[in-house]
This record gives structure tokens, C-alpha cells and sequence, in this order.
């Protein structure tokens, strides 16, 4: 048997290559949209892709389960658990449906499908036996959403994503079944999980890209319950705010999504801007000179976890930045089902030009002790780092809010902006400017930083 997993750092992804050496089938489990690293690495290993299956329905990435048909002419595997109104739709005409019990098998290896509900009404797991090897017990367990190294998946992203009300607390329900299922299981079995640490699919997510299930069971929360309404409890509790874009995932992912296309970008004129536009320059530099109302989101690892807050599906976006950076934001794009890149510009070619205004923290410091009652203080974090502590005063609307929600503050009045470390502050910060704010200051350092001096 040959086995490989894929890991994305953007989305904190991982995808699965597994083939018969006996017969040269493989199967890709839980694939992105770009489906290249797979084909080079089976025809590379001498295999050819015939099969192509997914755990569930996703909410944050685009899949890329109906090119891995069109593009490899492969059979496509899905769930046919849960409830009729969350089916796969337009799916090719020789899909295969899978219900508990069910397998599927690649050459001499078996995946045998697990009901495994919590995450999504759907989610399904795929348990692999590697009969050509001699084996008749199952090596390791494909947990999709379901089963992560230190975690499970929230249930609540159908209802807080999706807006299909009710569904976090029969999610929640769902999970915990499925855990006391995964209880019977032979400790012995690898988990290979969907996602690592960085995913919002989660709240406590282990960055180790596999576990056993017997060490899950000795060390993972979920395991820890017996009671249903605590597990429930505990599972819902501090779950991160979803990003605006798995909404469209969900939808996409279960609907259709077109066949992905060329990400390269090319070259356009200022006077040819769409209304969003990105700055892919590190925030230092576009704070020192960028163009007004242009919103800064740096082409680094975050960078999707950062761009799919603000996105709209409906309309084209402009990217600033080298060449080299536009292909690879628009490629990353793709990736959560975005294909409206118009083009990007050179930073060389830039008018309309303005710098944004900083504080150093420990000068901010002062001010707030001096001017505490009648300073303007933006807190743009996660509801979770604000329950645990926020500066008297403060008011908090979530940076990816920051273009659609109504901001506490007049346009025209001096406004000090923070977040936990200053990444999501100097995002923040382009957002507020092209809101129409116009005495914006970034503290530096964000809020550790702040309570680090405040502390001493």
C-alpha cells in the first residue's frame, strides 16, 4: 500500500493519496480545488488516480472532489447520511452514494464507511484495511471533520455559517454519539484527521498531522465525557467566530462549483480598480505609502484566513503587489471557490497616495492613564480574547466585520485601533480608512503588549 497526505498551511488542510501497488489505483480523499500536487505525485509513484471521496460537505475551503471527475474521468464517493436537506446536488451520473457499512475498495484496500455526525448531518469516516498487505484489521481511520488530534469539529458552522437555525444543538448531540462510537473502536487505529492547528473547524486543534485513537482517548477532551448535556456544553463553548466565506463554501461545496480555472493575473491601470481592492505588501510597508482606500492583507501564510472575511462572490477584486505575489494570492483564491481576480497593479504605479498613523504601546500607555474616560478605542478581536480581558472603555466589532457592520465612532474623530499582537489591527486599520474614517492610529503590539505594561 502507498499512502501520502497533502497539508496546506493556508487552510490547515490535509488531503490523502492512497494507492494499491498491486493494481496502480489510488484514491484521493478530501481534495482541494487545485488538484495538480495529487496527479504529480501519483504519476510520479506510478499510479493512477480512479477514485476520488469525501468525508462530508466543507464549509471552509472549496473541494475539489467534481474536477478531480472532470479533469481524471474518476468514480466519486460520497455520503448519503443525514437529513434530505443537506444532500450533494449535481454530482456526475455514476457518483456512488455511501451509507454506513458501505466500503469502497482501491485495488486490495478497503475503506469501510463509519456514520460519523456532528460536525455536519453528513460527515461520514472512511476506516482502511490494507487486505494486500495480509491484513484483516483495519490499519487507521479517515475522520474528516469529525475527529481531530486534540479536538472535534464544531457543530455549530451549519447554523453560525449557514444560517439553518436549530442544527448547533443537534450537531452537538450528533458529536457526542459519535464519539461514544469512536470509543468502541481498537485503540491501535491511526487517525488521520481533515485539519491541524490553524483550522476554524475547531477550537483546540493539535498541530501534529496524526494520532492513534487509543491516545485521542487518553488525552483528547471529547473523550473525557459521559455526561451528553456537559460534553454539549463544553463543545459549543468558544468556538471562533466563522470567517464570512464558509457560508459560500457550504453552499458551492453542495450545489456545484465550476471547473477551476487559470489563476494568473495580469497587469491593469489605477483607473481600472474594482471597489475592493488588496494590498498584498507587508503592513509596514503599506502603512508607509499606499493608496487611500485600498485594504491591506499581506500575501504571507494568513492570507486566507484574512481575505475570505471580506470577499464578495458577486463582484471583482484588484490585488496590489509583484507578479509573483498577485498569481499566488489569486491561486490561493481559488482554493475557497474565488475566481474573480480582475488583474493587479505595480506599487510603482500607485496615486492617490497616503501613510497610516501609529502608537507604540507604551505610549499609548500613558495617554489612556492620563485620558482614559475620553479616548475613541477600537478592539477588533475574537469574542474569546475579549471575555478574558479588554480595556474599560472599549468597544469590540470583529475585524472581519469591520466593512459591513456600523462602527461606534464619528468618522471625523481620532480613533485608537488594537488587536492582540498588531497584524489584525493593521488590517483593520486599511478597512476603517476605506470606510471612511479618517484619523486612524494603529497601536503597535496590540493588547499583550498593552496589558504587559500595564501590568508593571
Amino acid at each position: 500500500m502507498y499512502f501520502k497526505s497533502f497539508f496546506d498551511k493556508q487552510l490547515a488542510q490535509m488531503a490523502y493519496l492512497v494507492g494499491c501497488q498491486q493494481t496502480g489505483e489510488a484514491i484521493i480523499i478530501d481534495p482541494l480545488r487545485d488538484i495538480e500536487d495529487y496527479v504529480k505525485v501519483a504519476e510520479a509513484e506510478g499510479f493512477t488516480i480512479t477514485k476520488g471521496a469525501e468525508t462530508h460537505i466543507h464549509a471552509d475551503f472549496a473541494s475539489g472532489l467534481r474536477d478531480v471527475n472532470r479533469k481524471l474521468n474518476a468514480k466519486l464517493y460520497v455520503s448519503d447520511m443525514g437529513n434530505a436537506d443537506w444532500k450533494y446536488q449535481n454530482m456526475p451520473d455514476d457518483t456512488v452514494y455511501l451509507r454506513e457499512g458501505e466500503s469502497i475498495e482501491v485495488g486490495n484496500i478497503m475503506l469501510e464507511v463509519l456514520y460519523t455526525p456532528g460536525h455536519t448531518p453528513e460527515s461520514i469516516s472512511f476506516m482502511l484495511t490494507d487486505k494486500g498487505g495480509g491484513s484483516s484489521v483495519p490499519m487507521g481511520i479517515f475522520s474528516g471533520d469529525f475527529l481531530f488530534v486534540g479536538d472535534v469539529g464544531r457543530p455549530d458552522l451549519l447554523e453560525a455559517a449557514a444560517q439553518m437555525e436549530g442544527t448547533t444543538d443537534s450537531g452537538a448531540k450528533d458529536m457526542y454519539h459519535s464519539v461514544q462510537k469512536a470509543k468502541e473502536l481498537p485503540d491501535y487505529l491511526q487517525v488521520w484527521p481533515g485539519h491541524g492547528a490553524g483550522s476554524a473547524c475547531g477550537k483546540s486543534l493539535g498541530a501534529v498531522p496524526m494520532s492513534t485513537l487509543g491516545y485521542e482517548k487518553e488525552n483528547n477532551w471529547a473523550f473525557q465525557f459521559n455526561d451528553e448535556e456537559a460534553f454539549k456544553k463544553e463543545l459549543v463553548t468558544e468556538q471562533p467566530e466563522p470567517p464570512h466565506y464558509f457560508a459560500e463554501m457550504k453552499k458551492i461545496n453542495k450545489i456545484d462549483i465550476p471547473r477551476a480555472s487559470d489563476t494568473r493575473v495580469y497587469p491593469i491601470s489605477s483607473t481600472g480598480f474594482t471597489e475592493l481592492v488588496i494590498d498584498l505588501r507587508p503592513k509596514e510597508v503599506y502603512q508607509a505609502n499606499h493608496t487611500s482606500g485600498t485594504l491591506n492583507i499581506p500575501m504571507n501564510d494568513n492570507f486566507l484566513s484574512y481575505a475570505g472575511w471580506f470577499l464578495d462572490y458577486e463582484k471583482e477584486l484588484t490585488l496590489i503587489g509583484s507578479k509573483e505575489d498577485a498569481d499566488e494570492a489569486s491561486s490561493q483564491l481559488l482554493l475557497i471557490g474565488y475566481d474573480k481576480v480582475k488583474g493587479y497593479a505595480s506599487p510603482d504605479n500607485l496615486d492617490n497616495l497616503t501613510v497610516s498613523l501609529n502608537i507604540e504601546a507604551a505610549e499609548f500607555v500613558a495617554l489612556y492613564r492620563k485620558n482614559k474616560n475620553s479616548l475613541n478605542i477600537l478592539d477588533v478581536r475574537n469574542k474569546s480574547e475579549w471575555t478574558e480581558g479588554h480595556l474599560e472603555g472599549a468597544k469590540r466589532v470583529l475585524m472581519g466585520d469591520l466593512l459591513k457592520e456600523d462602527i461606534p465612532f464619528a468618522e471625523n474623530d481620532p480613533l485608537f485601533v488594537h488587536c492582540e499582537s498588531g497584524v489584525r489591527s493593521s488590517i483593520a486599520l486599511s478597512a476603517l480608512e476605506k470606510r471612511g474614517f479618517t484619523h486612524v492610529v494603529n497601536i503597535k503590539g496590540g493588547y499583550g503588549e498593552i496589558e504587559e505594561i500595564m501590568n508593571d
